[in-house]
C-alpha cells in the first residue's frame, strides 16, 4: 500500500504560517504596549521632578519666573499623561485584537491537525483491512492447496 499523504497537507502548512505571522503580531503589540508603558512612567517621573523643582521654588527666594516655569512644564506634563494614557489604551486594543486573532488562527489550525488525524486513522483502517484480506487470501489459497492436493 502506498504511504500517508495528507490531502490538504498545503493548508495545514497555510495554517502554520498564520498563526506564526499571529504570534509575531501578538508579540509586537505587547512591545508597544510595553513601550507606551514605559513612555507614561517617564512622563510621571518628569511631572514628579517638575513638581518637586516647584517646590524647592517655593522655599527659597521667590522667582516668579522659575515658579511660572515649572507651572507650565507640570500643565505640560500632565497633558502628555492624558495623551499617553489614550495611547495605551490603544495599545491594549491592539493587543486583545492581536491576542483573539491568534487564538482563531490557533484554533484553525488544531482543527486542520484534527482532521488530518481522522484522515490518518482512515488510513491505518484501510491499510490494516487491506492486509487482513490479503491474509486470508494466502490462507485460503494455501488451505485451498493443501486440500485439493
Amino acid at each position: 500500500m502506498e504511504k500517508f499523504s495528507y490531502k490538504m497537507q498545503n493548508i495545514l502548512d497555510i495554517k502554520f504560517k498564520l498563526e506564526n505571522q499571529a504570534k509575531t503580531s501578538f508579540a509586537n503589540a505587547v512591545a508597544k504596549l510595553e513601550e507606551e508603558k514605559q513612555k507614561l512612567r517617564m512622563l510621571r517621573q518628569k511631572q514628579a521632578e517638575y513638581e518637586e523643582a516647584y517646590r524647592q521654588s517655593l522655599q527659597n527666594a521667590l522667582n516668579i519666573k522659575e515658579l511660572n516655569l515649572c507651572l507650565q512644564g507640570i500643565d505640560q506634563t500632565k497633558a502628555k499623561i492624558k495623551a499617553q494614557i489614550l495611547a495605551i489604551h490603544v495599545a491594549e486594543k491592539n493587543v486583545e485584537a492581536a491576542r483573539q486573532r491568534l487564538q482563531e488562527v490557533m484554533q484553525e489550525r488544531k482543527t486542520h491537525e484534527k482532521l488530518k488525524e481522522y484522515a490518518f486513522d482512515e488510513y491505518i483502517k484501510e491499510f490494516n483491512a487491506a492486509e487482513s484480506k490479503e491474509i486470508d487470501e494466502l490462507v485460503s489459497y494455501t488451505y485451498g492447496k493443501v486440500a485439493g492436493e
